[in-house]
């Protein structure tokens, strides 16, 4: 078979990898074409077209680099009936994929779509889109499959990929890093697209001179280069001196967490790995103004993070724009330190693994796709 997967987002390059590996052992004589990052491009080489070049975030973002989205666009529906695959596989990414799914459904290409759109938290009306383009949708949340059925849509709940990263982990040393003490790392996770990694750091940095007996490693992505986080900190400290106490970790952020005490991470996949670390957290997330005031008119959950969304209830604290400051940060970093708050916390995470369902997800979804062409 002719697989032609799209991711366009680090977690998607994260679990496109573990499905193209399952899909190998589940189909020999499998072909590949790709858009993703360095995870997939392991698996299969060079991307036809790569991550860091598609992160638009926010309306803002979105308009002003329009033409550069709607070149890509063009390229892929080209690159798609060049290749002939025999199944599209679509990875997140909705307001691109959604758009290919349209066009593929006109042009008789079976497509699948692994990990839903967050259509439950806004844009709920893309479920009818879904149902008229997709032929099968593989998710891995555990309400999304009742979401779907206000739709008359059937989907496979396949368990979440991430507790299979988990599993393999390790607490060894990172090649040429050696970690401080796990009870003294405090991991700073900015996020993954350069725009969000300057404003989130920026409020993060703020922590590391006021706790100074800990050290602060900074979790690098995959696709942003290390000068990128180097500049804002020293921008931050440029009147001060850049702290003693302070890290950068590149393209290891799953071995971090496994050896961290606490972290402060930007909202997104990021806050249910590192719930599955079992490491005690606060979720932040500060946008661009305009951006953030249209979505809220938009979001229809009550809280930002996938723990507290999968927990129905508030498990971490969640600190949105304002909110987010120095005060607040060093409140709520005082609360996860403590042993007793700390407890409570990672109780309530055990509470959401068991609603993720067992490992094997990557295995359950690619069975199930090979099964059904």
């Amino acid at each position: 078979m002719k697989y032609y997967l799209i991711a366009g987002e680090a977690s998607g390059d994260l679990h496109g990898s573990n499905l193209v590996k399952a899909l190998k052992k589940q189909d020999n004589q499998a072909q590949f074409q790709f858009w993703g990052g360095d995870l997939m491009a392991q698996e299969l080489g060079k991307p036809r077209k790569h991550i860091q070049d598609l992160a638009f975030m926010g309306f803002y973002e979105v308009v002003k680099n329009l033409p550069t989205i709607l070149n890509n666009i063009k390229f892929c529906k080209t690159d798609i009936l060049q290749f002939a695959p025999d199944v599209l596989i679509l990875i997140d990414y909705p307001g691109f994929n959604l758009r290919i799914a349209k066009w593929a459904k006109t042009m008789g290409i079976q497509v699948f779509y692994y990990i839903s759109p967050q259509l439950w938290a806004w844009h709920s009306s893309r479920a009818k889109t879904i149902k008229a383009c997709v032929d099968r949708m593989y998710v891995i949340l555990p309400f999304e499959k009742e979401f779907y059925k206000k739709y008359q849509l059937e989907v496979d709940f396949v368990g979440h990929p991430l507790l299979d990263v988990v599993e393999g982990i390790s607490y060894q040393k990172a090649d040429g890093f050696n970690l401080p003490p796990k009870a003294k790392t405090i991991a700073l996770l900015p996020g993954s697209r350069k725009q969000e990694i300057k404003k989130m750091l920026t409020e993060m940095l703020a922590m590391v001179s006021k706790f100074a007996d800990y050290h602060f490693v900074i979790a690098g992505a995959p696709s942003i280069e290390m000068t990128v986080y180097e500049e804002i900190i020293n921008d931050f400290f440029k009147d001060k001196g850049i702290p003693k106490n302070l890290r950068i970790l590149q393209n290891q952020t799953h071995f971090l967490l496994r050896n961290s005490y606490a972290a402060l991470v930007t909202s997104g996949t990021a806050t249910l790995e590192t719930a599955l670390f079992e490491v005690p957290q606060i979720v932040c997330y500060k946008g661009n103004a305009l951006s953030f005031l249209l979505a809220r008119q938009l979001v229809n959950v009550e809280y930002i993070s996938l723990v507290n969304l999968i927990a129905e209830k508030e498990v971490v604290k969640e600190l949105i724009q304002k909110e987010l400051n120095p005060d607040n940060l060093k409140v709520e970093l005082i609360k996860i330190l403590d042993l007793e708050f700390r407890n409570q916390m990672i109780e309530s995470y055990q509470e959401v693994k068991k609603k993720l369902g067992g490992v094997g997800a990557s295995e359950r979804a690619a069975k199930l796709m090979v099964d059904r062409l």
